[in-house]
This record gives C-alpha cells, sequence and structure tokens, in this order.
C-alpha cells in the first residue's frame, strides 16, 4: 500500500485525505487540490499556493514522527474552505514579520494575503485545523453565454 495515501474521500464537491507529514505529502496534498479543483471547474491558482503552504507547515511545524496530516476541501455556493489538521496543537501559526535576509517565516503571510479569510480551530487535543477561504466567481452556465458581438 502506497504509504503516502492512507484514506481517501471525495464526495460531490468534498475532498479530505490524510497525507503522511512529509515534504512529499505536502506535495501530494498541492498536486490532488489542483485536480481536485480543476475536475470541478474552479480556479486553482491561489487555492494551490494556499494548499503549499499550509500543508508544508503541516509537514514541518506540525509533524510528529508516525502521524499524518489531513487536507480537506469543501465548496459551498462560491466559497472553497481549504483544512489542514496535524497533530500539534501546541504549536499555533501565526504571521510574523520574517527576517529580511530569512529564507523561510513568509508562508502565512502569503496565505493571509490570498485567502478571503483564514484561521485556527483547536481540535480534539492533540489536533488542530488552519483553515482558509477563497470566494471565487462561478463560471457561467452554457445556456446563458452570450455570443461575441454582443448585440
Amino acid at each position: 500500500m502506497n504509504q503516502e495515501i492512507q484514506e481517501v474521500e471525495c464526495t460531490g464537491r468534498d475532498f479530505s485525505m490524510l497525507l503522511s507529514s512529509t515534504p512529499r505529502g505536502a506535495r501530494l496534498a498541492r498536486l490532488l487540490t489542483v485536480n481536485a479543483l480543476r475536475n470541478w471547474g474552479i480556479p486553482d491558482e491561489a487555492a494551490s499556493h494556499v494548499v503549499a503552504e499550509l500543508a508544508a507547515n503541516a509537514a514541518t511545524h506540525g509533524r510528529l514522527p508516525g502521524r499524518s496530516f489531513r487536507l480537506t476541501l469543501h465548496v459551498v455556493g462560491d466559497t472553497l474552505r481549504i483544512e489542514v489538521t496535524d497533530t500539534r496543537g501546541d504549536r499555533m501559526p501565526a504571521p510574523q514579520v520574517p527576517d529580511a535576509a530569512g529564507e523561510s517565516g513568509r508562508g502565512l503571510l502569503l496565505v493571509e494575503a490570498l485567502a478571503d479569510r483564514w484561521g485556527v480551530v483547536e481540535g480534539r487535543f492533540p489536533h488542530k485545523t488552519v483553515w482558509a477561504e477563497l470566494c471565487y466567481a462561478p463560471p457561467e452556465p452554457e445556456s446563458s453565454r452570450s455570443g461575441l458581438g454582443g448585440g
């Protein structure tokens, strides 16, 4: 069995998967997000960056050996909710002003810039969930699109 993929749940426009808390698991979270959003017809560029940052944080700062993190995507109306749950509820994220010469520390600033809302929810010990919501314009139905001339 592939150790990167532990459990998959995908119904309608909801997606949930348990991934290993490794850099490979974080990359897989981004790739799976892009695939799901493209299948749903939802813009994926901003969401893929948000997932990349949240998953990388879960794999780096929220990691406990042998424990996985969960990526969950929910679409309600014109809002995509991204949730990343890890097992380090004792380490709550907060955006910080990064060291100008530093090579890290900008992830949550990027999430803050790309997401319409984001936050952290403490779960049943020892879990926490970092979530972000992105609003998008739903695609027009084929029947309501007009010709190029518009007139």
